[in-house]
Parts: structure tokens; sequence; C-alpha cells
């Protein structure tokens, strides 16, 4: 049978059509390059969007201690028809402590007299509602003295629509003029996101109450005062190999009287002094005027928490600079020595021996075993002169005493222009070990500029932390940024040129971290929670592919053999080898619509197992999001895929991130 010449001709056109557009990568898995750090991938916390108060810190109970400006912000006061209008300041009283003035000077004083149940109370709100899950047990507890008389406090959960959801009683014992904690249990009997809290009180006497707080059982690890357990699991779940704390913006404060200083954050929670949170008045298009810092969750929980999560601590210092954007005001170089000495005592208290002052405030604590902390950051965006002479004296004194102790430094807040090339000049100059880079930027920019690094000095000691970092969908601080697959790809196409370049960026980390839908500051967030839930993004799940497929060295992977894909074709790809199991995994990012046919060939093997793994994140719509309803509208797909030869093919769909693991 002969085949005329036209449909020859056509199917041999076809053929070198189809050949053309096979997008063809090689990967030189006989040559690894640099090795990719153990601390590569790691997570960027804040309190800011309610992230830790009304977050990460399962208190459920917002102005336990009336520390407030408002001493009743968050409180209402209830009474029956019977008893009246209750003013504050009759049988409701504020009591402020001059002994007490650093720590907590604040407590509420309830004066009863043969006061009957449910007429006299109080109502906390929460932060934006309490979340009360069905059979779970609430410890209650409270500071309380009751120097005569027969009181009782009742204590009632109740929902949304006002149903008893659970019930305790509180009976406190004459203390004279001491202080005792007081504690008690109940269980709930149904599920609310927006659930309150009654208190109401019943009996004689002058009762003086203190440090109200209510947590649940199911804390992380079962912890008393701990941690909501789904916010710290989905961080467990990305096995970050960092983690910074404890953020941000308010490091600084506004101005240097509300600077996070770490010492006033250990110890007993009721000596930990609160300070308004610089998120509480930041942006007038998000108004947050109950948003303030308890410290509940302070640097050993922070340490501790590294610890659980398997994450290197990487603590954050105030270097005597309030922010730049708020007061510009700086601590005189003169009056240094309290910031570096706060930075030498962290040093200590994280790793000294028992024998040491720090070491044992530690041990003290319930941590014998040091943290073994090897990090510390000096200052957040700072930039400027007055930034380099304070980072050169940190510099000196630390590591004159810790030689070892690596720091980070901060390049300012721009990725580029005159701030930038000043402050990256100095801190090379001077060898500084971290660069911390930030970059908020439309996902254009991202995908321009996957090859950043490409052609940076891999000999410099220096070496650079990606320390924020996320796509804005719209443009920095605007409401109307989105979390979407638009921006998610974006930032995976970039984390290419960061794996790629693996010898001089070290460490990444997308920021912020979290965000509450009812209670944010900022767009966008990794992780959105409310009261009940927590829901990654499509960033989040870039985020941990990237981290839970790291691999430890680099392998040089080509574009048609000629150069890495950097965005030829619309196509970005990374490739690392894990040494442990022995895998070659390979990163490629289809920014286009159009589906592509990827042809990877391996060089330097004998021989492919029979079975590689696929897993994909995708969709067709780029302005589509993740929600507490819909959560896992984009979520990786695992597939078992063949290899052939020595090499693969995969069909990469359009606008879709393509992680390949295939045993060498």
């Amino acid at each position: 049978m002969k085949i005329p010449v036209l449909f020859f001709l056509l199917l041999l056109q076809a053929t070198q059509v189809f050949a053309q557009n096979k997008a063809v990568f090689s990967v030189q898995a006989d040559k690894p390059g640099a090795a990719v750090s153990p601390t590569m991938w790691g997570i960027f916390f804040e309190d800011i969007n309610l992230g830790a108060d009304g977050g990460l810190y399962a208190e459920l109970i917002k102005n336990r201690s009336f520390e407030f400006f408002k001493p009743l912000m968050g409180w209402q006061i209830k009474s029956s028809k019977a008893m009246g209008n209750i003013n504050f300041g009759s049988q409701l009283l504020i009591i402020n402590r001059p002994d007490k003035a650093e720590t907590n000077p604040r407590f509420l004083r309830v004066t009863l007299n043969k006061t009957p149940k449910d007429s006299l109370g109080l109502t906390n709100e929460g932060f934006r509602g309490m979340g009360i899950k069905k059979g779970l047990r609430y410890d209650f507890s409270v500071l309380y003295r009751l120097p005569s008389g027969n009181a009782k406090v009742h204590l009632e959960l109740v929902s949304e629509k006002g149903e008893i959801l659970g019930s305790g009683i509180f009976v406190p014992k004459e203390t004279a003029d001491v202080w005792q904690k007081g504690e008690t249990s109940f269980v709930s009997n149904a599920t609310d996101p927006k659930a309150k809290l009654n208190i109401w009180f019943e009996g004689t006497g002058v009762l003086d109450l203190d440090m109200l707080s209510l947590f649940p059982s199911d804390t992380w690890k079962g912890r008393k005062g701990g941690m909501r357990a789904d916010m710290v699991q989905i961080l467990a779940d990305l096995k970050p190999g960092f983690i910074r704390f404890p953020g941000g913006c308010i490091v600084e404060g506004h101005d240097l009287s509300v600077r996070y200083q770490w010492k006033k954050t250990i110890g007993p929670v009721e000596d930990r002094k609160l300070v308004i949170n610089r998120w509480n008045y930041e942006f007038a298009h998000r108004p947050t005027p109950d948003y303030f810092q308890t410290f509940g969750l302070g640097f050993m929980e922070y340490f501790q928490l590294a610890e659980d999560i398997g994450a290197e601590p990487l603590p954050i210092l105030n270097c005597g600079m309030a922010c730049q954007f708020n007061s510009a005001e700086v601590a005189p170089l003169e009056d240094l020595a309290q910031y570096v000495q706060d930075a030498l005592d962290l040093i200590e208290f994280a790793n000294g021996s028992i024998s040491t002052k720090w070491g044992k405030i530690r041990a003290d604590l319930g941590h014998p075993a040091p943290f073994k902390l090897k990090m510390l950051g000096v200052g957040n965006e700072n930039w400027g002169p007055q930034y380099i002479e304070r980072l050169k004296v940190f510099r000196a004194a630390i590591k004159r005493e810790y030689p070892n102790i690596k720091l980070v430094c901060s390049s300012g807040i721009n990725h580029s222009g005159e701030l930038f090339d000043y402050l990256n000049g100095e801190l090379r100059e001077m060898k500084a070990e971290y660069i911390d880079e930030h970059y908020y930027s439309r996902p254009e920019w991202f995908l321009a500029n996957a090859k950043r690094y490409d052609n940076y000095d891999r000999k410099s000691v220096s070496k650079v932390f990606a320390g924020e970092y996320a796509g804005q969908s719209d443009r920095t601080v605007s409401v109307n940024n989105k979390n979407n697959w638009r921006t998610a790809l974006a930032e995976a196409a970039y984390m290419t040129g960061l794996e790629r370049n693996a010898d001089v960026v070290q460490m990444a980390s997308y920021a912020p971290l979290f965000g509450h839908i009812d209670g944010w500051q900022w767009k966008p967030n990794l992780i959105w929670v409310d009261n009940l839930k927590v829901m990654p993004t499509p960033n989040y799940q870039v985020q941990k592919l990237y981290a839970t497929n790291k691999g430890n060295l680099i392998v040089p992977i080509l574009y048609k053999d000629k150069m890495p894909a950097t965005g030829q074709d619309s196509l970005y790809a990374s490739a690392t080898l894990d040494k442990t199991s022995n895998e070659l995994i390979i990163k490629i990012v289809n920014a286009s619509a159009k589906a592509q046919t990827a042809e990877v060939n391996i060089d330097g093997v004998k021989k492919l197992d029979a079975k590689a793994k696929l897993i994909t994140l995708q969709h067709d719509n780029l302005e589509a999001e993740n929600t507490m309803e819909a959560p896992a509208v984009i979520a990786p797909i695992e597939t078992m895929i063949e290899p052939k030869g020595k090499g693969v093919t995969v069909d990469v769909k359009g606008h879709s991130f393509s992680v390949i693991r295939i045993k060498l």
C-alpha cells in the first residue's frame, strides 16, 4: 500500500511541530554542586493579624488582666433588672497597684452584699468570639484575693445565640491579704465559633480578681496555657528548617519605649507586662484598637516551639532603633550597652549551662538542656548609616564572646536602589554572615527575577536570607490583595531561582505567616484561620512542596541543552539530589496557560527505578483561591509515572507547579 505524498508531508510536518513544542530538559545527575542548606526553607512569625494573641496563643479571654488602655475593653458589665444599672466604680472597680507598675498593676475588685446569682457579672467577648468545641474540656484559672466573705464565681460559655454551652463554679477560699490561684474546669456540649464567657458573682465580701484565663484542653502537646494545636501542626507539616521570631516590625516598636524586650516575656505570665501592638494603630484602613501583646507567647515558648517542630531558632532583637516609618527614634551610641547586653544574655539563655545566670533561668523554667542557638538577627528592616554603626557595635561584642554565632543583618526595606546598594555593600565589606533581603512585589516581578541570584558572587562569605517575600496580587499594603493561584505560581517560579542558587541563598521565608479572617491588618498571608479552623493557601502548598522535597545537593538542569529554565517558553526549573533517599527531585513551573510535554533526560545514571512520583499543583484559573469553606481548591495531587530508559516524560499542565521524585 502506498502512502500519498501529501499525507506523508503533513505527517512529517506535524511530527516536527510536536518535536519543537516538546520541552526538553537535561539533568546532570553526575555533577552535583553546592549543598542545599538544612535551613533553606523556613517560617517567619510575627504577631500581626491576631497571629499570637487571638491566634497561636490559645488564651480565649481578651484583656484578662485589665491592662488595655481602656481597662474593660473586651468586657461588658451584666446586671439583672432588680439590680438596676451597675455603675463601673461602685460594685466593680479597677485598682492600680504601684508596686506592680512594671509588670501587672491592675486588678478588678468586686464588692458583694448578699448578691444573688445572675444579678451581677461580666461577659468577655474573646478574640472576635471564642472558638468552642463540643465535648472538649475548658480550663478556667484566676488569681484572686478574698480577705473575708462567702463568694462564688459562676462560669457560663454561651453561644452566639445566647445558649449555654457549658458551665462551672469556682468557690474562692478566704485568703487574708494573700493572692492565690484558683482553677476549675468544665466541658462544652456544643460547638460554636463565636461563643462568649459569662462570669456571674454570688455571695458576700470583697473579691479581688486578676489574670482571668480560659484555655482549651487540647493545646499543642497538652501543655497548660499553651498553643493552638491545629496552628502548630500546620507549621510542623511544613518541616521548616528555621523559625524566625518574634517579627518583624513589632521588634522595633513605633518608639523605643514599646520595642520588643525578650527578658520581659519569660517567667510567670502574670509578670509579663502587656504593651500595645504596633499593628493596633498602624493602618487607618484596618484599625484594631483592641490589639495588644500579652506575651503569653514569649521567648521561652518560641524556643520550645522551634524545638518541637525541628526548626532552628532565629530570634531577632532590637538594635537600638525604633521603626523608621513611625518615629525613626534611635538610642545614642553611648547608651547602646543595654541593648547589646540583651543580645549577649539571650545567647547565654539559649545556650548557657545551668551554672550560668541565664542558663539557670532557662533551666528553672523547665528546660535544663540548651536550645543550641546558632543564629541571631540584629535589627529588622533598618537602614542607613545609623544602622551600620549600631550593627558594628553589636557585631564586635557578640563575636568577642560568641564567635560561632552567625548574625542576620538587615538590607532595609527595598530589594534594589540606593538604600539597598549602600547596605549590601557595607554588609559584605564587614563579612556579614546573612543579609536579609525583603520583597513584596507583583507576580510579574517574581517571574522576571527568577535569575536574580544567578550572578551573585559565589565566593562571598555573605549569604542571602530571603527573609520576607510574598506576591502581591494588587499592590503592597492593599486590602484587595489575594492569596490566589497567580501569586503562588509566580512564587513557585521564583523559588526555582532560590533553590538553583542555594550556594548564595541559604534561608527563605514567606511573610506574614498567619491571618485571622476577622482580625487581619495585612494581606496576603500564608495561612488563614478563624476561631476553629486553619486554611492553607495555594502559597502555603507551594512552600510545603519545596520544604518537603528539598534535597541536599544542587544538580544542574538545562533547558534544551543551553541554560537553566528561567522563563523560556514560560518554564522555570530546578533540581536537587537527596543523598539520603538516593532520589533526584525535579521542580518544573509552567507559567503559561498552554500544556506542554516535558522530556527530562538524566545524565550520569545507570538505571532508574521502575516507578517515579509526580506531585502537581494546578488550576486553570489564576484568580482561584482556597477558602475556609473550600480549603482544597488548590491542593497537591500525587500520581505514579514510569521512567523510560534514562529519563521520564510528563505532561506539564498549564498554570502548574510539578515536583518529580525519581529513585536512582
